[in-house]
């Protein structure tokens, strides 16, 4: 334990876990179970409790949705309790962006700072009255006790423990000084904590619902403090009081936590609260294994919020981080997590957050959502970043059709059209991989598409839409005694001045209705069909040959 800790820091002491014991019995042997009877007999209610010092963690959010979906699995209160004591580093701008990011999450709380509830304040800051009200209680039953330890003696007490390689718990006098000499000190104005009794022999124990039994000796804690001398109650008694009173049965957190369900089973007891049921979640862990940070990237679930990913399915890969239905399946709807959630398939093994698998997973939802509903979030996309001026055509919906299996986020959207929109002929037929696509007679199926376009031919056919393109591509195909793979390919490559690509009667459909009807803007980088032929009559095809067989340089114009 650190000095700090001996003069009533909130930092938290990593020990064991949880007793059920009245603090002031002296040298009994203790052990306690939480059980089923525990917390666990009358309605399930369970808290979020996060504190507003930054933006909402991934694995936070993976906390109170855990939470959220126990609560609605068993027909419970999901509550949100603000953690704000740390006055110097909470703000209310970070308050608001935790609630927006649960809330856009699709988290909705049943008691909370906003709404309010019957067992409000649901800020630590606003319950102050409430912590000294039960801080005298302890007072009074002997649970705790004056310490006018100096910030020196504490430093003295660690130093001895560290020489003595000894748990550095307290070991002053104030535990066992009399009346007198605690008068004493009253009446010299020195400053003092609550410390709080801690037996010194005996076991604590308990049953995570999710780690099982674990226990701790209670001669590696010593006597801890639950208020400062500034009047400020500690992190650990403020839980344990906002528990207990708010009623909470299951309290669901982080593994992190597991260290602090020592001192608060303690004060469970000696306040005489029921305890609730816990149950410590693993922690998100990086690609190598390391604790999930900043330095791994986003973290926040407003940065994934920014970046394009879908509430649901940031719910649907949270969910899957420490958790599984014992089957294959792993696309839920926060409505199938509600129905299948149970907190015996937590996995107490940390959970590794792979940002690919979470792109992935985004792709599967973007893709379920409604037609019309894709349609508008792409053309709202595309809108916004100026690509599309118009949607009277059905341009917008046609691109997003086509589009849609290669697009895992929105925002990956801009990138795809532009894509489709351009046309890096010099580059294709300048490539490797085109040579045998070059060599297979490509200057003569470029001659006969000239012809079929300066005709107007391939124009009107592109203008009847599919049937007319399915018609024409049959004819063509025919005159120049070409199917398959020898005929699309060629016809790919000069059409869409490239190798790969979606649907491509789609795709050559969709270029001819952007250059008809004005719908993308010239920041797209849109080639017309128009461009496109101008560009193909100035390829030098016989350079190109020579090119290929020993490079030197481009016979292919570059598209302007």
């Amino acid at each position: 334990m650190a000095a700090s800790n001996f003069m009533g820091s909130s930092s938290r002491l990593r020990v064991g876990l949880l007793p059920s014991v009245t603090p002031h019995l002296g040298r009994r042997a203790l052990a306690a179970r939480a059980s089923a009877d525990s917390g666990g007999g009358g309605p399930v209610r369970v808290r979020f409790a996060p504190s507003p010092t930054g933006n909402l963690h991934v694995g936070g959010a993976r906390t109170a949705l855990f939470n959220y979906l126990f609560a609605r699995s068993r027909g419970g209160k999901f509550v949100l309790r603000v953690e704000d004591t740390d006055l110097e580093r909470s703000t209310k701008k970070s308050e608001e962006a935790v609630l927006s990011d649960l809330s856009w999450l699709g988290l909705d709380w049943d008691e909370g700072p906003d709404i309010g509830g019957d067992f409000g304040p649901y800020r630590q800051s606003e319950r102050n009255v409430l912590y000294k009200e039960h801080a005298h209680k302890l007072m009074e039953s002997g649970a705790v006790y004056r310490c006018f330890c100096s910030n020196d003696e504490l430093e003295k007490m660690k130093e001895t423990a560290n020489r003595m390689k000894i748990p550095p718990v307290y070991m002053g006098k104030w535990a066992t000084a009399s009346d007198a000499e605690v008068q004493q000190e009253l009446e010299k104005g020195t400053p003092y904590t609550y410390r709080f009794r801690v037996p010194k022999e005996g076991s604590l124990k308990i049953n995570d619902l999710i780690r099982g039994e674990v226990s701790w000796n209670l001669n590696t804690l010593g006597d801890f403090v639950i208020m400062r001398s500034n009047g400020q109650p500690v992190y650990n008694f403020c839980v344990t009081v906002d528990d207990a009173t708010m009623r909470i049965s299951h309290v669901i957190r982080a593994e992190e936590h597991l260290p602090n369900t020592l001192r608060q089973a303690l004060i469970y007891k000696a306040l005489g609260f029921a305890m609730p049921l816990f149950a410590h979640v693993s922690l998100i862990l990086a690609p190598d294994k390391s604790k999930l940070s900043k330095r791994h990237g986003a973290t926040s679930v407003g940065q994934y919020k920014e970046m394009g990913y879908l509430p649901q399915a940031m719910v649907n890969y949270l969910a899957l981080l420490g958790w599984g239905d014992g089957t294959e399946n792993e696309f839920f709807t926060i409505d199938d997590l509600v129905e299948k959630f149970t907190i015996n398939r937590v996995n107490k093994s940390g959970a590794v957050f792979d940002a690919t698998k979470l792109k992935w997973m985004n792709g599967q939802h973007l893709r379920s959502l409604p037609s019309e509903l894709l349609i508008k979030d792409f053309e709202d996309r595309w809108r916004s970043t100026g690509i599309l001026l118009e949607s009277e055509s059905g341009f917008a919906k046609e691109a997003a059709e086509l589009l849609k299996e290669g697009i895992d986020l929105i925002t990956d959207a801009d990138a795809a059209l532009c894509k489709l929109l351009s046309y890096p002929l010099h580059d294709t037929l300048s490539s490797d991989e085109a040579k045998s696509v070059v060599e297979d007679k490509l200057s003569e199926v470029a001659s006969g598409l000239i012809a079929a376009y300066d005709s107007g031919e391939l124009g009107q056919a592109l203008a009847e839409g599919h049937d007319g393109w399915k018609k024409w591509v049959k004819s063509f195909g025919k005159t120049h005694k070409r199917k398959g793979k020898s005929l699309f390919m060629p016809l790919r490559v000069l059409l869409t001045g490239k190798l790969h690509g979606p649907a491509m009667d789609s795709t050559v459909i969709l270029v001819h209705k952007a250059g008809t009807s004005g719908a993308v803007a010239p920041q797209s980088g849109f080639v017309s069909l128009d461009e496109r032929f101008k560009i193909l009559k100035e390829v030098d095809w016989e350079s190109l040959q020579k090119q290929q067989e020993s490079p030197v340089e481009s016979a292919v114009p570059a598209a302007s």
